[in-house]
């Protein structure tokens, strides 16, 4: 059957419910919109009318057409208003026994062709449909905050849902004015399963050490040219909505990259859960502003590695003298690399840095063991007067972004190989639910296959970390000489 859906029921109006009823009447769909008790349900008014008003200030919206939209929406605290609506949406809180009550109460009030929708970003769609006697006429559409703004809805099906359901779900996100995608149910779908992964990884290598937390923000947003760094975006999104996240990916797959990393435990057990809070992993009351440029007081400098003749032609321009490796009172080493083995051949290993030239903007500055503070902070010097920003790292595989952006990628070729969603949903989930500049398949053929099952090789060898071996598909494409994973027949 083709479904016609023309009334919509949304319950909770919070933050996303408010929005997400906003998409709805915006459409020209009416909408009921449910909350538990008069003064919940006048908080969700504020925020419609709130967010309308904001629209119409900035022009996107007339008058008439804001009247229109509010006038679409009908306010209760009766979930028994909702009986003859087509489909019903939840964006109540994040707590399993709350959703499945709420779907018992929604199956015995709605008519038997109603679908029900869960706004979940991360729990189990299965479970929840399981409360019901139609379990396959419920899917999850889960939307994005600011929900009228951002433009992806990831619809979920189980294993349960009806033949063709997801499909007609996927068009009337279309008629909202929304780019779908369709994945199947698992912990985190697309979004959060590859971000959250990513963002607990992070929080992984600033506990270890590799980076300081600016450096690794620098690095990701300059580097990749991500939207913001990983630690600004764990404290926008808030850490104890992220720790929840990780938790249910933890239990659902028990991969100890989806294991909470003990500091963002102890941030949100402190109270310290971000933006909401006033700190997380950044407080209000820090300092900002670039560090000082002034010019390093460096006599001669050794450039060697890949790209030396370029480097080392850029600071003979600024004014520095370069020599040998022997004679130099610094040694800049180019690499993807560690550069400690190359230590073992210089009379003073102390002054010995390795650098690592990312995109146009940042150098990853590493030091070694024996690298002298004196030498890092002279290199820093170096990389700021050629006009990049400098990111100071452990002498470990693949740095920083590197590090970070290759187990992405490499979970991102899991998710497709496993039949989970598309190439092309994938990429389009990322970009659209993230502001990612490229998706990670797109990333995947612009580095270059090779070069990232390599990185993920230098990494696991690192690490012994048993997700970063390369995803067994990534490794047969290379092995068959394939430049892209899109040439797949």
């Amino acid at each position: 059957m083709t479904r016609s859906f023309e009334k919509v029921g949304v319950v909770g109006l919070g933050t996303m419910g408010a929005g997400i009823a906003e998409v709805f009447a915006r459409a020209g769909l009416g909408v009921t919109g449910v909350e538990a008790d008069p003064a919940a349900l006048e908080r969700g008014r504020g925020h419609l009318e709130g967010s309308t008003g904001r629209a119409l200030a900035k022009g996107r919206l007339t008058e008439a057409e804001r009247a229109e939209i509010l006038g679409r929406v009908t306010f209760t605290t009766s979930l028994e208003d909702l009986a003859d609506a087509d489909l019903v949406i939840e964006a109540i809180p994040e707590v399993m026994d709350f959703k499945r009550a709420l779907f018992t109460d929604l199956d015995r009030i709605c008519k038997p062709s109603a679908v029900l929708a869960t706004n979940t970003s991360s729990l189990s769609v299965t479970e929840i449909a399981a409360t019901t006697a139609r379990p396959g006429q419920v899917v999850g559409m889960h939307f994005f905050n600011p929900a009228p703004v951002m433009k992806l809805v990831e619809v979920i099906h189980t294993v349960t849902t009806e033949d063709g359901l997801a499909e007609e779900v996927a068009a009337l996100a279309r008629r909202l004015g929304k780019t779908p995608v369709s994945v199947g149910d698992r912990a985190g779908f697309v979004v959060n399963r590859l971000l959250l992964t990513y963002l607990n990884h992070a929080a992984v290598l600033l506990e270890n050490g590799l980076a300081a937390r600016d450096d690794i923000d620098a690095a990701m947003k300059l580097g990749v040219g991500l939207p913001m760094g990983p630690f600004t975006l764990l404290d926008l999104i808030g850490l104890d909505t992220s720790y929840e996240v990780l938790c249910v990916l933890f239990q659902e797959s028990r991969d100890r990259r989806h294991a909470p990393a003990p500091i963002l435990r102890e941030l949100v057990t402190a109270g310290l859960l971000g933006r909401k809070t006033g700190g997380g992993f950044h407080r209000e009351e820090e300092p900002g502003g670039p560090p000082p440029t002034a010019k390093p007081s460096v006599g001669s400098v050794a450039v060697l590695g890949e790209g030396a003749e370029e480097l080392a032609a850029k600071l003979a321009d600024a004014g520095f003298k370069t020599a040998s490796a022997e004679a130099a009172d610094v040694v800049v080493a180019l690499s993807r690399n560690p550069v400690i083995e190359l230590a073992a051949g210089l009379p003073r290993p102390e002054r010995l840095v390795g650098l690592h030239l990312v995109g146009d903007r940042i150098a990853e500055v590493a030091s070694t063991a024996l690298t002298s503070s004196e030498a890092a902070r002279a290199v820093e010097g170096l990389v700021r007067i050629v006009g990049r920003t400098p990111v100071r790292c452990k002498d470990r595989a693949e740095f920083v972004v590197d590090a970070l952006l290759y187990p992405y990628l490499n979970d991102a070729v899991r998710m497709y190989d496993s039949g989970y969603a598309a190439i092309e949903d994938i990429d389009s989930a990322m970009k659209l639910g993230c502001g990612y500049p490229s998706g990670p398949f797109e990333m995947l053929d612009e580095l270059g296959l090779e070069t990232v099952r390599d990185g993920l090789r230098a990494l696991y060898a690192e690490y012994r970390e048993p997700s970063f071996a390369p995803a067994p598909l990534l490794d047969q494409l290379v092995t068959a000489g394939v430049r892209s994973i899109r040439d797949l027949p």
